[in-house]
């Protein structure tokens, strides 16, 4: 996976880039499209929107929605999950700041 703060130039490389359904993003996370809804309405994931109004999910966020899955899975409610995803995130991100600032590189920006 490329950093998140660079931008591969096809879009089937790009993680970031909208292409499920929601409908296929609930098929593929062996979900409901309701617990999807449900990541979104706690600020875990922000679907964007097609023209027609429909949501579309990156390969980026369904690997979130799959991690907050796994932890609902294990009985952690789904509030608790997304935190806990949000956290872990954040931590991704800070650890690889971290690496670069030591490795005397400016840190790259962080994924719009």
């Amino acid at each position: 996976m490329p950093p998140r703060g660079t931008r591969p130039t096809d879009k089937f490389d790009d993680d970031d880039y909208p292409a499920y359904t929601m409908g296929r993003a609930a098929e593929m996370l062996g979900t409901s499209p309701a617990f999807l809804r449900t990541l979104g309405e706690n600020r875990l994931i922000t679907p964007l929107r097609s023209d027609g109004g429909h949501r579309r999910y990156s390969r980026y966020q369904l690997r979130i929605a799959a991690r907050a899955r796994e932890l609902v899975d294990q009985g952690t409610n789904i509030e608790d999950a997304c935190r806990i995803v949000i956290l872990e995130d954040q931590l991704e991100e800070a650890q690889r700041i971290n690496e670069e600032l030591r490795a005397g590189r400016a840190p790259a920006p962080p994924a719009a």
